[in-house]
């Protein structure tokens, strides 16, 4: 059981998405970040789609309830325990009567916090994840608020292996964690300025040669006015050829639509089922990560990419989370 003393700025719980149900209007939603999720679950001996909390901007103080193993991935929330930084990236050992801090984010804007065992919310619609303006899944449809209590799972498998070594191993800091890490190059790079890997979206060729050029060569800036459905941005104006009506047709994470008054918004985990405004490019899967960090005042740039290129680079980020699930199984088998 974990006690929420503090809530944070938007604390929830999320897992990799809520499937099949768009045809009825219900979102897939998820995290907004689903590397820093996957690998925070491998790190407590998680299937990656287990639900992990996370944590926006400004995190939470949580109370442990009883002994605990956990991940904290994705941005840096300043955790800590007794004024103590909690390590990031490995998997940590808290005692009961510990109380987890985090703090403003010094890199990045989410972190994700996994529990080895599992947040034990209820399954609605064969997904954990919170679907905020629909208040269903997480913990009661909401984001955590002071006072709320999560339940946790029984470590299984790796995790009880994970639980079990760390558990028994001696240190005088108020939490114990491995002598290993994961490697650095599977770290994501945070900054202020990322760069994007964009496909052309549907409706690229409406647009102008000069707003095509444009959205390639110049920086936008992600606006204050941004959150889990979409991130609207300021930079250069893109217009199209000729003003034309569009029918609404599917969109997805990651989608860059352009409404009339010519900044682009791109659609977040919690973007609509449907859009109807020009689509002039597509971010690539691999690049979730940096967009899901990226927060008001952050500058991104796009580089094009074709869909061969974005598959191959899935296929190589898979194969390398591939091989640390197989080397976290090794070192506490």
């Amino acid at each position: 059981m974990i006690t929420v003393m503090k809530a944070g700025l938007q604390d929830t719980i999320q897992d990799l998405g809520r499937y099949g149900y768009q045809k009825f209007g219900v979102i897939v939603g998820g995290v907004m970040d689903p590397y820093s999720h996957r690998i925070a679950n491998l790190l407590v001996g998680n299937e990656e789609h287990m639900a992990t909390l996370e944590m926006t901007l400004v995190g939470p103080h949580l109370l442990m309830e009883q002994d605990l193993v956990i991940a904290i991935c994705g941005g840096d929330l300043q955790p800590s325990i007794d004024g103590e930084r909690v390590p990031m990236w490995k998997p940590v050992f808290v005692q009961k009567g510990s109380v987890v801090k985090f703090g403003a984010a010094l890199a990045g804007s989410r972190a994700y916090l996994a529990v080895a065992g599992g947040f034990d919310v209820p399954d609605v619609l064969n997904s954990r994840t919170t679907y905020l303006k629909a208040r269903i899944g997480g913990y009661e449809g909401r984001a955590l608020k002071k006072a709320d209590k999560l339940a946790t799972g029984k470590p299984l498998g790796i995790g009880a292996f994970v639980y079990k070594r760390l558990q028994t191993s001696e240190v005088s800091l108020p939490f114990r964690s491995t002598d290993w890490k994961i490697a650095s190059k599977l770290l994501p790079n945070l900054s202020k300025h990322y760069e994007i890997r964009v496909m052309r979206g549907r409706q690229y060729d409406l647009f102008t040669e000069e707003s095509q050029q444009r959205f390639w060569q110049e920086p936008f800036t992600v606006s204050s006015q941004s959150d889990r459905m979409g991130y609207r941005m300021s930079g250069p104006t893109l217009t199209l050829k000729v003003s034309a009506e569009l029918v609404s047709e599917a969109v997805t994470y990651g989608s860059i639509q352009v409404p009339s008054d010519g900044n682009p918004i791109i659609l977040a985990a919690d973007k609509q089922t449907t859009g109807g405004y020009p689509k002039i490019g597509q971010i690539a899967s691999v690049n979730f990560t940096k967009l899901a960090q990226a927060k008001a005042g952050d500058q991104l740039t796009f580089t094009e990419v074709t869909i061969e290129q974005s598959q191959l680079l899935v296929a190589m980020q898979e194969m390398s989370l591939k091989a640390l699930r197989a080397a976290i199984e090794n070192k506490f088998r």
